[in-house]
C-alpha cells in the first residue's frame, strides 16, 4: 500500500494547483494522508479526486475544514496505527514535535505525523516514526519542497522525503 503523506498546502495562496511533482506520486497512491493547514476545502477535493484522503485542521484553516477533519486522528492501514496531528499550540512551552508527540500521550502508535513548521522530520523515537512531510508549496527557509511517501505492507512501514525545486 503507498499513502502520500503532505501538509502545509496553504492553497490557493502559496499555489494556485497541487504541484507536478506531487501530482506523479498522487496517480499511484492507494491513500493520502494531510497534516493540516489545507487552507481551503478545494484541496480535499483535488486530493480525494486520487484516492481516498484523511487528515486534520491546523492553525490557519477554517471551521468548515475543523468540521470535517478535527484536529487528531488515527488510522490503521494494514495493522499499522498511525496518529495524525498538526502540532500547533498555544505558548512555547514544547516545539511543534513536542506538542504532536504529547497529543498522543500514552496512546500506542507505530508513526506519528505532523507539520505546522514545514521542516521536514523522519526520525525514530522509543520504536515510533515522528515524520513531518515538509511542504509541497510552501518550504519557507526550507532549501526544497517535500512530501513523504510511506508503503506500508505485513504490518511494517518504509517512509521516505520526496524533495523538489520547483513546486509549478
Amino acid at each position: 500500500m503507498k499513502i502520500v503523506v503532505v501538509s502545509d498546502t496553504h492553497m490557493p495562496r502559496m499555489n494556485k494547483k497541487l504541484p507536478d511533482r506531487l501530482l506523479r506520486e498522487l496517480k499511484t497512491s492507494d491513500a493520502i494522508i494531510h497534516a493540516g493547514d489545507w487552507t481551503n476545502l478545494s484541496v480535499y477535493e483535488a486530493l480525494a479526486h486520487f484516492a481516498p484522503t484523511y487528515g486534520v485542521a491546523g492553525n490557519n484553516d477554517g471551521a468548515d475544514i475543523n468540521r470535517k477533519f478535527g484536529l487528531r486522528k488515527q488510522l490503521v492501514f494494514e495493522e499499522v496505527r498511525i496518529g495524525i496531528v498538526h502540532g500547533h499550540g498555544d505558548g512555547k512551552r514544547m516545539d511543534t514535535e513536542a506538542r504532536a508527540i504529547e497529543a498522543f500521550k500514552n496512546i500506542h502508535l507505530d508513526a506519528l505525523i505532523y507539520g505546522h513548521s514545514h521542516i521536514p522530520v523522519h526520525k525514530r523515537t522509543a520504536g515510533m516514526l515522528i515524520f513531518n512531510p515538509g511542504s509541497p508549496t510552501d518550504k519557507r527557509r526550507q532549501p526544497l519542497y517535500s512530501f513523504g511517501i510511506f508503503k506500508v505492507a505485513e504490518g511494517s512501514l518504509v517512509a521516505k522525503h520526496i524533495f523538489y525545486e520547483d513546486k509549478s
